[in-house]
């Protein structure tokens, strides 16, 4: 058993690390302890079940719960970058790392397993970018269970493959 149970150990773990006033971290830990959910809907009530997770999406700590959780996700290639925004997380390779898909897919996956988190890959996606003015480079195939989109919103906007705005103008 980890000093924090099972309730948010990862995220209470690094607040742990973090310079925050005792009284702080002790809300925090507060705030984690003994959260459930159930489900009304058209009538029905779901059982109840207990919330072993760090991050509670929805909730106003969520973002801050994320930042603070995602503090340790870092690429492995070091031409590649992420971008992470409440709880999105935004993976950069350039066409020069285009080898380096799966590898990156792999290493974001094992951290959210040692994080009590899973990667929904009902919401991961990819986008090729290319200059327009170029003739379209050879597209790699997809990785297995990835769909591959040809426009994207991120952080509010709308970019197309081509990096064009238009689609999120209109």
């Amino acid at each position: 058993m980890t000093l924090f149970g099972t309730i948010g150990p990862t995220l209470l773990q690094k607040a742990a690390e973090l310079d925050l006033p005792d009284h702080v971290f002790n809300w925090l830990v507060d705030f984690f302890e003994g959260h459930s959910h159930r489900t009304v809907y058209a009538g029905d009530t779901s059982g109840t079940k207990k919330i072993n997770a760090s991050i509670i999406q929805g909730s106003s700590i969520g973002p801050a719960s994320y930042i603070i959780t995602s503090s340790d996700l870092a690429t492995i290639h070091p031409d590649n970058s992420m971008i992470k925004y409440a709880d999105d997380t935004y993976l950069i390779i350039l066409a020069s790392g285009v080898n380096t898909r799966a590898a990156e897919i792999n290493n974001v996956t094992n951290w959210a397993t040692a994080n009590n988190l899973a990667l929904n890959m009902a919401k991961t996606t990819e986008i090729i970018i290319y200059d327009s003015r170029r003739k379209q480079p050879h597209m790699p195939q997809p990785l297995p269970g990835i769909t591959r989109v040809d426009s994207l919103r991120m952080l509010g906007m709308t970019l197309t493959r081509r990096l064009s705005a238009s689609e999120h103008i209109t």
